[in-house]
């Protein structure tokens, strides 16, 4: 039988633009603490990271017990937002019919995330999203990118080999976890890092728009939709 071909997307800044809401939760939690938020641009250096280590890079001479406490406050703060009437976290263009396309090209699909599962799952709820994936490997599962436990779960569910599976993502921290997993590396350029480190960071490829995605998997793991 032939090997199962896998593809596993990052979600915050690949499949949905949330930079506004994890901007305002971490500024609401660094208020709560007496703190000066920190730039939108600095949160989204940390975007993809297990959010405990993401805090801690932004708050580097705050104390442990500072950084459980900004992280509970954050955690409520985000779910506070999410029941919002007024909460927009928007799909990128081009996501659903980019996931219909790699599924007709026979791809399973898995998410491997940042986010908590309780987050994951509220998401992909709102957006219809919820039985597209076959696998949702989240903060809640182990250790986070980039080591390589994540995306190594969603192969061993999938019955998928690195040589079969392609991730997909808009931070070097999920190429640094494929490389890791001896995986190939999509980069998106819409997301929070700039395509020029996700290429020095390993990227096969970085696409411009989500329509791009499937011809360059088939290129990049050989298929009927490879260019030549």
């Amino acid at each position: 039988m032939s090997q199962p071909r896998l593809a596993v997307f990052d979600c915050d800044g690949t499949l949905v633009d949330s930079q506004n809401n994890i901007a305002a939760a971490m500024g609401a939690a660094w208020r709560a603490h007496g703190l000066e938020p920190p730039p939108a641009s600095s949160v989204r250096r940390v975007v993809g990271l297990p959010l405990l280590e993401a805090i801690a890079g932004l708050h580097p001479h705050g104390s442990r017990e500072n950084h459980l406490s900004l992280t509970d406050y954050y955690k409520e703060a985000f779910h506070s937002l999410r029941q919002q009437p007024d909460h927009r976290e928007p799909l990128y263009p081009g996501t659903v019919e980019a996931l219909d396309a790699m599924e007709a090209a026979g791809y399973l699909l898995a998410v491997a995330t940042g986010k908590s599962r309780r987050g994951l799952v509220a998401t992909l709820a709102r957006h219809g999203l919820e039985g597209r994936f076959m696998a949702l490997k989240t903060a809640d599962d182990g250790p986070g990118k980039p080591h390589p436990h994540m995306l190594e779960e969603a192969m061993a569910e999938a019955g998928a080999d690195p040589g079969s599976t392609v991730m997909i993502g808009d931070t070097v921290f999920d190429i640094e976890m494929a490389r890791n997993a001896q995986v190939r590396a999509i980069g998106v350029s819409w997301g929070y890092h700039d395509p020029e480190e996700l290429r020095a960071a390993g990227a096969a490829g970085v696409i411009e728009e989500f329509n791009e995605l499937a011809g360059l998997a088939a290129a990049l793991l050989g298929g009927e939709n490879a260019t030549r």
